[in-house]
């Protein structure tokens, strides 16, 4: 079997303006990357569904689902906060990533994909269960996990989040479910200002100062991640895979490198391998330097295939 590569063009029509770091071409460059590394033609490409209302409201509320689409404009452009913004594609887009998530989950649980990467937007992470805000509308990778749970059968899944901000949204929803373990790093303080209060067992959130580099990511994924991943036994793992804590991306002040997303990838990989039968459903959520994006997926994205 082979890694899935889920994508739609739809994804591409999502703009909440010129200027915006969470652009289309974020896509584009990744996808280019892995064409011109030669990593492209090993994947199974998959074009993604439209997730539907059920996918959603299993991790939104039902009036939060209702309301996003009816917000949706004919025309122009509708803030949602001063950085999140809806096109009038812009809900297609979101259901074209969440649906994503769902085939990736389908076609990896079902044993037809050893593993799965996203490539899709709008990103998820930062959407909690009544509200859209950085950037995101639909939880992509908590609709991953809880449709795991679901219709496969699972007990026990973790989702994984080394973006450099906190996956406020993804603890939201799964704060109280004892099937979900959440291990995370992220620049602190910064956007969104959480990720502190909320730590427990199963909300295992390690914040890095500003300027931390990979000795000191790798440092606190051995000491925090690792024995809690290795305790849970995860039966499935859900990566929230942001690139924007690369030391290129002027979002955030991380200096991460590709070599540390290889090596992250490696870890996942093996105890995916111990624990969940291989499987890793990866889902794009930051990055917004582009080269510094393709660079970052293709090294995720080359371990995941095992090359």
């Amino acid at each position: 079997m082979n890694t899935a590569f889920i994508h739609h063009p739809d994804c591409t029509l999502h703009d909440m303006g010129r200027h915006h770091p969470e652009c289309p071409a974020r896509v584009g460059a990744i996808e280019d990357q892995l064409i011109a590394s030669g990593l492209m033609p090993g994947l199974d490409v998959h074009e993604a569904p439209l997730a539907m209302r059920e996918h959603l409201e299993r991790v939104h509320a039902p009036d939060y689902v209702a309301a996003l689409e009816a917000v949706a404009p004919e025309h122009g452009v509708v803030h949602l906060d001063p950085d999140t913004a809806m096109n009038t594609y812009t809900h297609r887009a979101a259901l074209r990533a969440a649906g994503a998530a769902v085939l990736a989950t389908d076609l990896v649980a079902g044993g037809k994909a050893a593993n799965a990467f996203c490539n899709v937007r709008p990103p998820g992470h930062h959407a909690e269960r009544r509200r859209a805000m950085g950037f995101c509308f639909f939880n992509n990778v908590a609709v991953a996990a809880a449709h795991a749970l679901e219709m496969h059968g699972l007990d026990r899944v973790a989702v994984i989040d080394f973006d450099v901000h906190h996956g406020n949204g993804t603890e939201d929803i799964f704060r109280d479910d004892p099937r979900v373990l959440m291990v995370s790093t992220f620049q602190h303080p910064f956007y969104p200002y959480s990720g502190i209060e909320g730590r427990s067992e199963r909300m295992v959130n390690v914040p890095l100062a500003a300027h931390s580099g990979g000795a000191e990511f790798r440092a606190a994924v051995e000491q925090y991640w690792m024995p809690a991943l290795e305790a849970f036994r995860p039966q499935m793992l859900f990566v929230s895979a942001g690139f924007d804590a690369h030391r290129d991306d002027d979002m955030a002040a991380l200096n991460l490198v590709e070599a540390d997303y290889a090596w992250i990838t490696r870890q996942l990989y093996e105890v995916a391998a111990r624990h969940a039968q291989g499987r890793i459903v990866s889902l794009l959520e930051g990055g917004y330097e582009l080269h510094a994006l393709g660079r970052s997926a293709a090294a995720h994205l080359k371990v995941l295939a095992g090359l």
